[in-house]
């Protein structure tokens, strides 16, 4: 299983993944916020998380946690979609995740992993993020960034695509990969898809009164 948030890192482990060769991704495991239809954090839509999965050519499975959600809700709500994928794929126990070098969020999720009986994997960790954010540009990766964290970065940035002129214009405070939550984005196309898909921009709204959020619709 890879755990799929529908941006850039998620993404572009599943395409590290499917060049090693000794690995297949059986499918994808969403996390998503009740009466929001969208995914945690990023805020994406379910049908365009759908129209990703379709492309990537790998069924999904969601777990649905509450709005305000606490850790205890988060851990019940992945233990039922390993449940889920382990009566899908009897015998499967291993997940990838797309994280960088966060050395705290992999210590915890390898230790979750490891209560429900799983292996997690950190197929893109320790990675120069700097350098993966020009590879993954350079690869065919195309994104933009639906949600900013205000309190780290400029709203304006919300909505922009992820490309080499983004690169070059955040400031030297902010990861060129947001790993530490300064945004996070939206994937369209790359190597990882059958076809690329078609977003339109939308309107944008701060939440919480930190969370820039920019929407991306299906076109047609």
């Amino acid at each position: 299983m890879l755990a799929w948030s529908g941006g850039k890192d998620s993404a572009w482990a599943l395409h590290a993944l499917r060049q090693r060769g000794d690995v297949e991704i059986a499918g994808l495991l969403t996390t998503l916020t009740q009466g929001y239809d969208r995914v945690s954090m990023q805020g994406i839509r379910r049908d365009v998380l759908h129209a990703q999965s379709n492309a990537a050519g790998l069924p999904l499975i969601e777990a649905w946690i509450p709005q305000q959600a606490d850790n205890g809700s988060y851990e019940a709500s992945f233990a039922d979609a390993l449940i889920e994928a382990q009566s899908r794929w009897p015998g499967i126990r291993d997940i990838a995740f797309g994280d960088l070098f966060l050395a705290d969020i992999r210590s915890w999720r390898e230790s979750l992993c490891a209560r429900l009986g799983w292996n997690a994997h950190f197929p893109i960790f320790d990675s120069d993020t700097a350098r993966l954010g020009r590879e993954m540009i350079a690869g065919g990766l195309r994104a933009h960034l639906c949600c900013v964290d205000t309190s780290q970065l400029g709203g304006r940035f919300s909505g922009r695509a992820y490309d080499a002129a983004l690169l070059e214009d955040l400031p030297a405070s902010c990861d060129p990969c947001g790993e530490r939550g300064e945004f996070h984005t939206v994937v369209s196309a790359g190597p990882m898809f059958d076809h690329p898909l078609e977003l339109l921009h939308g309107g944008s709204v701060l939440r919480d009164g930190r969370f820039n959020y920019t929407d991306f619709l299906l076109a047609g």
